[in-house]
């Protein structure tokens, strides 16, 4: 198994920038991707980027694109998301989570962790 542990969120006003933390534990040797989604609620959850540990290579949806950057390091496994310009749109509880594969569900999922963006 795997343990996922997030930190970082916090109230920030329009524009400010926040760095969220995930720590992994555990059988974490066979990760394959890390990546953090958000949700708000009442709508679905949804991808914000993720990190291909053997590649080193990252991804991200639209609308983070250019703002958020992931970064980690899969010894010990910690990955980091930066926030910058950050936008009233952008609250959202976010969740950190972790896959053995490069495809289908992610397996492994945080508690999450509160991101309040002010206008």
């Amino acid at each position: 198994q795997v343990q996922l542990v997030e930190s970082g969120g916090g109230l920030v006003q329009a524009g400010g920038s926040l760095r969220l933390s995930c720590a992994a534990s555990g059988r974490t040797s066979r990760l394959y991707n890390m990546a953090w989604f958000r949700q708000v609620p009442g709508k679905q959850r949804e991808f914000v980027a993720r990190i291909t540990w053997r590649q080193r290579s990252t991804a991200y949806a639209d609308s983070v694109k250019g703002r958020f950057t992931i970064s980690g390091d899969n010894a010990p496994n910690t990955m980091s998301l930066a926030m910058n310009s950050l936008r009233p749109e952008d609250t959202a509880v976010y969740y950190c989570a972790a896959r053995d594969t490069g495809f289908g569900d992610y397996r492994y999922w945080g508690q999450g962790t509160q991101v309040t963006v002010s206008s």
